[in-house]
């Protein structure tokens, strides 16, 4: 796949230079970032030394468009990541932990720099018909601001949207998963080797969207939404399988019949020195699984913030709360929020929720923190963002996170995962090469400690120079 991702993008160069000026303009873009960090105590304690990382890694994406004319063109974006002295190749579905390290299928970053890993993160036609906006292939979505669908979580499917003068209407079909292809082979341990097979099956998942936007009155943007995950047979999703898996949150062993929908709402604001936003999500459906058994998902979410801009700082703030679950399937319902398939991902803090600094190979969080994953949580958050000079910017933010159901800590029940100080220093070197001088210190609940004799705040200190055209 490797090997042929690269062929794909040679031709690509080559037919750009080699089709007449005439017929097509290419529009060349990318991003590049390198980042050097340290982070300590991670695990609520200062005993393990092995969950301690200090490392440099660099990311490149390129983009190739191709533009027909202004009611058509071919996009493409491509990524290659390397971890400085390290071969390691692509990621666990995500989770940044390395899938393999063999010669197929290896970054960057050591000696020789020789690598065979690239990553194709789209490729998509981008087309309109009439009022119609269409986008077929693999493509961005983006539902909820990250809390439903991620915006950089790219999938295959079809996008389609009916635009009005103060209205658009989209519709999404994303294809997480598609069975009936012969018998699929996954590497679910890291070592490189595939190792799990998955037969010829009738595995398919389908995710269809409707997320209509309104524009009322100029300051206000209403969207509201409803996504429906469904399959006939989702027996293999329990299994290790990486970003193929659809992952549903729970053991569900041998689930079957899925229909999960999610009804939500967002609300935007512009009184012109700030904004405000609101966002609220009910999650519902059922899911039956092993023998004879099914469950109801009952669970919710609900977001919102704002920011003031007083001239030289801004003052901005956000809330999340999003329910748990504290006996699982006992009572026949799923109550801890979450999303199936690995679409959402969501950054906030720097500690507990990855920031800047926490999408690395060594991708970690703080202990029993959800990470990107917002669900059995509840978290507040206020800062401030001075800018005394044109080069210049000072943010500073403080949150509070806490567990919705607990985890037992020697017998007792413990949800406060702490209060976190993040402090970010931007700054432009030269123009269009920016460096961001980052740290964060956690002061660790019992949740995150676990009450350890060792017990340690978990903090991290960075530094990311990083550029875009």
């Amino acid at each position: 796949m490797k090997r042929f991702g690269i062929a794909i993008l040679a031709a690509l160069m080559v037919v750009s230079l080699t089709i007449p000026a005439w017929a097509i303009e290419s529009e060349f873009g990318g991003y590049w970032r390198t980042r050097f960090y340290t982070q300590q105590n991670f695990t609520g304690e200062d005993r393990t030394e092995a969950a301690d990382v200090s490392a440099v890694d660099t990311r490149t994406r390129l983009y190739y468009t191709a533009i027909f004319h202004e009611n058509l063109k071919f996009v493409n974006k491509f990524e290659f990541d390397a971890t400085w002295g390290s071969r390691e190749g692509s990621r666990d579905g995500g989770s940044g932990n390395v899938t393999n390290t063999g010669y197929s299928n290896r970054g960057y970053g050591m000696v020789g720099a020789d690598a065979a890993n690239l990553e194709i993160k789209a490729s998509y036609i981008d087309f309109n018909l009439g009022p119609v906006h269409s986008k077929i292939g693999v493509q961005p979505f983006s539902v909820a601001r990250s809390l439903l669908i991620d915006a950089g979580t790219e999938a295959a499917g079809l996008y389609l949207a009916y635009k009005g003068d103060s209205f658009t209407i989209p519709f999404m079909w994303i294809k997480p998963w598609e069975g009936g292809q012969g018998n699929n082979e996954y590497d679910t341990n890291g070592d490189g080797v595939n190792d799990t097979t998955i037969a010829n099956s009738d595995y398919d998942v389908d995710v269809l969207v409707l997320a209509p936007s309104f524009n009322v009155a100029e300051m206000f943007t209403i969207n509201p939404y409803i996504a429906y995950f469904f399959s006939d047979d989702a027996s293999n999703e329990n299994t290790a399988l990486g970003s193929e898996s659809f992952n549903l949150g729970y053991a569900l062993a041998d689930a079957d019949d899925l229909n999960l929908w999610y009804l939500g709402l967002d609300i935007d604001v512009d009184f012109g020195m700030g904004s405000a936003w609101f966002t609220g999500i009910y999650q519902g459906g059922d899911v039956d699984y092993g023998t004879n058994q099914s469950a109801d998902f009952k669970a919710w979410l609900v977001a919102l913030g704002g920011e003031v801009d007083l001239g030289t700082f801004d003052i901005h703030g956000q809330a999340f709360y999003a329910t748990g679950d504290d006996d699982g399937t006992a009572d026949g319902d799923i109550e801890h929020f979450f999303v199936a398939g690995g679409f959402q991902s969501y950054y906030w803090a720097e500690i507990m929720g990855y920031g800047d600094l926490g999408d690395t190979s060594y991708a970690q969080v703080s202990n029993n923190s959800p990470a990107d994953k917002i669900g059995n949580i509840w978290a507040a958050n206020l800062g401030a963002t001075v800018k005394p000079m044109d080069k210049l910017k000072i943010r500073l933010d403080i949150w509070y996170a806490a567990l919705n159901e607990g985890i037992v800590v020697n017998g007792s029940e413990e949800e406060t995962l702490g209060t976190e100080v993040d402090l970010k220093i931007s700054y432009e070197l030269v123009q269009n090469l920016n460096m961001d001088i980052i740290g964060a210190y956690l002061f660790a609940g019992d949740a995150t400690t676990e009450k350890d004799p060792d017990d340690a705040d978990p903090y991290e200190v960075g530094v990311k120079l990083s550029l875009s055209f």
